[in-house]
């Protein structure tokens, strides 16, 4: 009787421990990227009464099997079930969630921590964080802007050049689209460039076709195109500002276009224009242009559709700020400046583990390595190594099935009432052996 006590409050024990973690689990149905744990029982050691015997001819016996009492039961593990939740849209552009395998590395003064839970945000000082102030790890880059996939260190996004761009003086600029001479034989276009300030100065171009009729029917003049640079430029948009530049040589042609409506085949040079911009005396800043803005005509055609040549800025900008940024489904974040230009800022790698139900829970959804997990190895990976990705305004939620749990619960509720009754029963038959000396 003594043992049916002890097994039933083994019973009652290993109960509590699998309605605890029920109670953990659905406490934790809406906490992002929480895992569900489930709980797992073992008998203990038997009394072996007596041993087994093996069949004896001699004797014409058979064998006899082993007579054993269990001891009760016992709590052989908690296992954690990283199976993957389901996606939360939030439509926040902090937010990210794992596709597939991995965890995303934080950290702080104590080591690496790993997680699910994307929710991120950037602090005054530019580290990105989760919702906890851990700092969210990955690749920085070079001063090429280029990912450097070295040891995982905390990505900040204002370090460096990265809140602000340098303004660019323009080098290169394209004339794109079509010239009809019968539609508009003058057609007048703006181009724009910078200066080394980041200062736009934008100048009047035409180009004028120098074939005409006269009122007699005679065509005077080529069919080429000549183009001219004004060399008054307004400044920054300004319609007040405007200054003279020195802008040599201010002319440049004949363009030629053959029967087809094309360049005719000449050297790929003659069609770039190098054009060099100085100051005047009326000299606003104390900046520098390109020693040559080279005006390339190349991609123009004489069709007979619409006139619509322009000019595109190869490059040069003005100076910018950092205004926002993104994650890419490659982890990669790139900051959008005010000036309309993109740089890359870093990426956000992920850890793989062998085991991943091997980590031991750290709280605040942080995760660490353990022996069985697998060890961390500090560089980490890009989260399309596994066929994964990365999913902006999204979060994953808990993999806690209410259902599941609700039936875990019922029969938990089931096993710990029918333990409670192996206990009062015995307590029942030993007051019967006590009343038998009465």
């Amino acid at each position: 009787m003594m043992r049916s006590l002890f097994s039933g409050v083994s019973g009652l024990r290993i109960h509590q421990t699998k309605m605890d973690v029920i109670g953990n689990n659905i406490s934790n149905v809406n906490t992002v990227g929480f895992k569900r744990s489930t709980t797992v029982f073992n008998d203990v050691i038997n009394q072996t009464l007596s041993g087994a015997t093996a069949a004896n001819e001699a004797s014409g016996k058979g064998g006899t099997n082993a007579m054993q009492i269990g001891l009760g039961s016992n709590v052989s593990a908690v296992s954690t079930v990283m199976t993957t939740g389901s996606t939360e849209r939030t439509d926040n552009p902090n937010d990210v969630m794992i596709s597939g395998d991995g965890f995303f590395i934080v950290s702080d003064t104590t080591g690496f921590y790993f997680t699910r839970a994307g929710a991120f945000q950037v602090d005054d000082l530019g580290n990105l964080t989760d919702s906890n102030g851990m700092m969210v790890n990955g690749w920085s880059t070079d001063q090429n802007d280029e990912i450097v996939k070295q040891r995982v260190s905390p990505l900040n996004l204002y370090e460096g050049t990265k809140s602000y761009l340098n303004p660019t003086a323009t080098d290169s600029i394209t004339f794109t689209g079509n010239l009809n001479p019968s539609e508009n034989p003058t057609q007048l276009n703006t181009m724009t460039f910078y200066d080394s300030l980041g200062n736009s100065y934008r100048i009047d171009v035409t180009l004028q076709y120098n074939r005409t009729i006269d009122e007699n029917g005679v065509a005077t003049g080529t069919p080429d195109w000549t183009v001219t640079f004004d060399n008054k430029a307004t400044v920054n948009n300004d319609s007040k500002n405007i200054v003279e530049l020195n802008i040599e040589p201010a002319e440049f042609g004949p363009i030629e276009f053959n029967e087809g409506g094309t360049l005719l085949d000449r050297d790929a040079e003659q069609f770039i224009h190098p054009l060099t911009v100085t100051w005047g005396d009326n000299q606003l800043f104390n900046s520098t242009f390109e020693p040559t803005i080279n005006v390339d005509f190349h991609n123009l055609t004489q069709f007979k559709s619409k006139a619509d040549a322009t000019a595109t800025t190869d490059n040069g900008y003005e100076a910018g700020s950092l205004k926002g940024y993104s994650i890419g489904a490659d982890g990669i974040i790139t900051g959008s400046y005010t000036n309309g230009l993109t740089k890359t800022l870093g990426q956000i790698a992920i850890a793989d583990f062998p085991n991943p139900a091997g980590l031991e829970k750290s709280g605040n959804n942080l995760y660490s390595a353990t022996t069985n997990s697998g060890d961390f190895d500090g560089i980490g990976q890009e989260i399309g190594a596994g066929g994964g990705k990365l999913m902006g305004g999204s979060l994953e939620m808990s993999n806690v099935d209410i259902s599941y749990e609700f039936t875990q619960m019922i029969t938990t509720q089931r096993g710990f009432q029918a333990n409670s009754r192996i206990i009062t029963t015995s307590d029942e038959m030993l007051q019967e052996l006590v009343n038998l000396k009465r």
